[in-house]
């Protein structure tokens, strides 16, 4: 299986890459606690959305609803990121409906494989 060949994938990329971009405006109070903790939650799951590509099919159920838990968790933190002004409102609409977009192909490929 080819990286490119999952979509998903491609998306969580992306969304490093906004959050990457974001860390130079995020005060220093916060860069190293919530933000970086964030950060390395996109990583994971990154991690396990490339494991899941190459996975069983009987061990891509778990690793999927592991990565949509730690999705859950990183709505939940970016929205505390908007709450207590570490992010504007702008970075916080773009990162959610990029968490969005995720949370979506991840449901569809949940659903694919039961």
């Amino acid at each position: 299986m080819n990286d490119s060949d999952i979509p998903i994938l491609k998306k969580a990329y992306e969304l490093y890459k906004t959050f990457h971009e974001y860390r130079k405006t995020v005060p220093k109070q916060d860069r190293f606690t919530i933000y970086e903790w964030s950060e390395r939650l996109i990583l994971d799951i990154i991690e396990n959305l490339f494991l899941a590509g190459y996975a069983k099919t009987v061990n891509k159920a778990t690793t999927l609803e592991q990565i949509s838990a730690k999705l859950n968790l990183l709505r939940l933190l970016v929205r505390l990121m908007k709450d207590t002004k570490t992010l504007d409102n702008k970075k916080y609409i773009v990162l959610q409906e990029i968490i969005d977009e995720i949370g979506r192909q991840l449901g569809g490929w949940s659903r694919s494989i039961r």
